[in-house]
């Protein structure tokens, strides 16, 4: 299944066949001091900083959250976004728990961006589809619904199954929908990284659809971070993850690995590119 997301001119594909598509995280005032005081000032200098050095590393599209406590999101994400598409042709991830703050964003959004995100809440589901529809925007599903978060597998695919049918029966392309299947810190739970892997290869080979989810939030208060982070990564990708939310200079070598072993990089060439020629 292919999901096709738009900059200004440039396209990209991400595809449930390969290769691994990365979505840039660092745009996320959470833990950077300095995004909140640049953007509390409406200087976008340090915004442009992040898009380019994340782009550089090999995001190929940019999460936008401007959330802090105190904010007016539904002024300074769209006044974000459109800063952002002066300067750089990335597609762009509109991330706001904040329905206003989506629906200000996407009236001056180029090309299809993607929206970060609706659940399965009845109370979501209304108020982000039918934006979704409007604008010809594709939109991540997280796998929770009004009686919170499931830790089965098998609930958190039907809460899946259930957004993915809304979306198709308001007219939204089943492709146009990405699955979050919701990775939860493992320090809480040691069964969470479990539950998150059986979801992902439920809605891999029931729904054949593409996959998405943050790359740091299992190893949340343990030590090793990194490493932790990336071998639950590349079990991710084994099991049907096609477009993370991460980091891509601590993500993107593993990802050009993982997708040179799973033979979706021809003759090493994009891992080879990488590694002879680093930004």
């Amino acid at each position: 299944m292919k999901t096709i997301l738009r900059g200004k001119s440039k396209e990209v594909e991400i595809n449930t066949g390969g290769p691994v598509v990365i979505i840039g995280e660092s745009i996320n005032p959470t833990r950077r001091k300095k995004l909140v005081e640049t953007l509390s000032a409406h200087n976008f200098d340090y915004v442009h900083q992040l898009a380019r050095q994340q782009i550089e590393a090999g995001a190929e599209v940019l999460d936008v959250n401007v959330g802090y406590p105190g904010v007016d999101d539904e002024s300074l994400l769209p006044e974000t976004i459109a800063s952002l598409q002066d300067h750089f042709d990335i597609p762009l991830c509109l991330d706001s728990p904040n329905p206003k703050a989506i629906e200000a964003a996407l009236k001056i959004a180029v090309g299809k961006p993607l929206i970060n995100s609706v659940n399965g809440e009845e109370k979501s589901l209304q108020a982000i589809l039918p934006m979704v529809k409007e604008y010809g925007a594709a939109i991540i599903g997280l796998v929770m619904d009004d009686a919170g978060i499931t830790h089965d597998p098998e609930k958190r695919f039907r809460i899946a199954e259930k957004i993915v049918e809304r979306a198709v029966s308001m007219g939204i392309r089943q492709e146009d929908v990405i699955i979050d299947p919701m990775a939860m810190a493992v320090s809480a739970d040691p069964n969470a990284c479990l539950v998150t892997l059986e979801t992902i290869q439920l809605v891999h080979d029931r729904l054949g659809m593409n996959i998405t989810q943050g790359a740091s939030n299992i190893s949340f208060g343990l030590p090793g971070r990194e490493v932790l982070n990336d071998a639950y990564m590349a079990l991710s990708i084994w099991n049907g993850l096609t477009c993370p939310i991460a980091n891509p200079m601590k993500i993107t070598a593993l990802v050009r690995a993982a997708d040179l072993v799973m033979a979706r990089d021809e003759y090493a060439m994009r891992y080879v590119e990488f590694f002879t020629n680093p930004s």
